[in-house]
C-alpha cells in the first residue's frame, strides 16, 4: 500500500508516518514548506500551497489511499481573521485535492480518510453521542466541522470510499493539549476548569493513528469517532494528570470568566462537553491499546500506576 498524507509533519501525522513504515507502507506526503521535502525510497515529499492552488501532482503516483490531516490549529486566539484561517485551511486543502484528482484520470486512489472533530456534537453533560447524531453544536467549532465534513463528503462523487474520523482530545507528550494542561499541574497551580463536570473524550495518539490505518486496511467507509472507550470529566482528567506527575491539586477550580479573559472566545474548547462513543470502530475489529486515561498517562509519563474501574477494582497496572 502507498499512502498520501497531508499534515504528515504535524503531531498526528508524524505518528501516522511511523506506523505506516512499521507496516511496510510507502508514504507520499504534501507540505507547504519546501525545506521539509525529503526523498527516500518509502518517504517522498511534495510541495503544495492550498492558498494559491499550487500542487505537485506527482504526489498521487502509485497512491491508493489519501489520509487528510491538514488544518490550522484551533488552539490559538480566535480573532476574526484567524477564524477564517481555521475554516479556509480545511476547505481549501480538500478543494485542491479534489481538483487534482479530477485532473488526473489515471490516478490509482481508491479512498479518502479525513480527520474531522467531535466538536460537531452539541455541548452537553448528559448526552452520549454516537456517529448517528444529526444535531450540530451551536458554536464556531460546530459550524467549522459541519462545513469540513460537507467538503469531505464531496469526494464520494469521485467514486472514492470516504471515511471521516471525528477526533477527540489527543494525548501525547510531544504536543497538542496535554502539555499545556500538564504545565500548571507540574508547577503546583493546576486546577479543573469551571465546574469540572464537562466531559472530555480523549484518545492516545498511538490509537488515533492506528484507527486511520485500520480504516485503510479494511476499506471502511462512513463516520467514526476517534476517541477512547472511556471519556472522563475535566476534573477527573486534571486529577489523573496530577497523579501521573506526582503533584498535589491545591487550588479551587478556575472560573469560566478567568479563562475567557485570558484566551477570548477560544476558551470555549475548555468548557464544551462532548461524551462520545467509540463503539462503532470497535465493532469493526479495532482494539484500543489505551482504553482508559490511567493507561494512557502512565505510558506517556513512563510511570507506574494502578488503573481502577468504577467499583474501585484494579483493572490494569502499567509498569514502565
Amino acid at each position: 500500500m502507498k499512502v498520501l498524507i497531508t499534515g504528515a509533519t504535524g503531531l498526528v501525522g508524524s505518528e501516522l508516518v511511523s506506523q505506516c513504515h512499521e507496516k511496510g507502507y510507502a508514504v507520499n506526503y504534501l507540505t507547504t514548506r519546501k525545506s521539509k521535502i525529503v526523498s527516500e525510497h518509502n518517504y517522498q515529499g511534495y510541495f503544495w500551497d492550498p492558498k494559491s492552488g499550487e500542487i505537485d501532482t506527482g504526489c498521487l503516483d502509485g497512491v491508493s489511499v489519501i489520509i487528510n490531516l491538514a488544518g490550522s490549529s484551533i488552539s490559538k486566539r480566535w480573532t476574526s481573521s484567524y477564524k477564517k484561517e481555521i475554516s479556509n485551511s480545511r476547505v481549501n486543502t480538500l478543494e485542491l485535492l479534489k481538483k487534482t484528482l479530477l485532473g488526473n484520470e489515471n490516478h490509482t486512489v481508491k479512498s479518502l480518510i479525513s480527520a474531522s472533530a467531535i466538536g460537531i456534537y452539541p455541548d452537553s453533560v448528559s448526552n452520549f453521542y454516537t456517529e448517528d447524531e444529526t444535531s450540530v453544536d451551536d458554536s464556531f467549532l460546530g459550524e467549522v466541522v459541519a462545513i469540513w465534513e460537507k467538503k469531505i463528503n464531496e469526494f464520494k462523487s469521485l467514486g472514492l470510499r470516504v471515511a471521516k474520523v471525528r477526533t477527540g482530545l489527543v494525548m501525547s507528550k510531544d504536543g497538542g493539549a496535554l502539555p499545556e494542561m500538564a504545565k500548571p499541574v507540574k508547577y503546583y497551580v493546576g486546577a479543573a476548569f469551571g465546574s469540572g463536570q464537562q466531559w472530555q473524550s480523549w484518545i492516545h495518539i498511538t490509537d488515533l493513528a492506528a484507527i486511520f490505518l485500520h480504516i485503510a486496511k479494511y476499506e471502511l467507509k462512513g463516520t467514526f469517532n476517534g476517541v477512547a472507550p472511556n471519556p472522563i470529566t475535566n476534573a477527573k482528567l486534571i486529577k489523573e494528570i496530577a497523579k501521573a506527575l506526582d503533584r498535589p491539586l491545591i487550588l479551587p477550580n478556575i472560573p469560566k470568566f478567568v479563562m475567557y479573559t485570558i484566551l477570548g472566545k477560544m476558551a470555549y474548547i475548555l468548557f464544551a462537553s462532548q461524551r462520545v462513543s467509540s463503539k462503532k470502530i470497535e465493532e469493526e475489529g479495532f482494539v484500543f491499546q489505551y482504553a482508559n486515561i490511567c493507561q494512557a498517562l502512565g505510558a506517556i509519563y513512563d510511570t507506574n500506576a494502578e488503573c481502577v474501574d468504577s467499583k474501585n477494582k484494579v483493572t490494569k497496572q502499567f509498569v514502565s
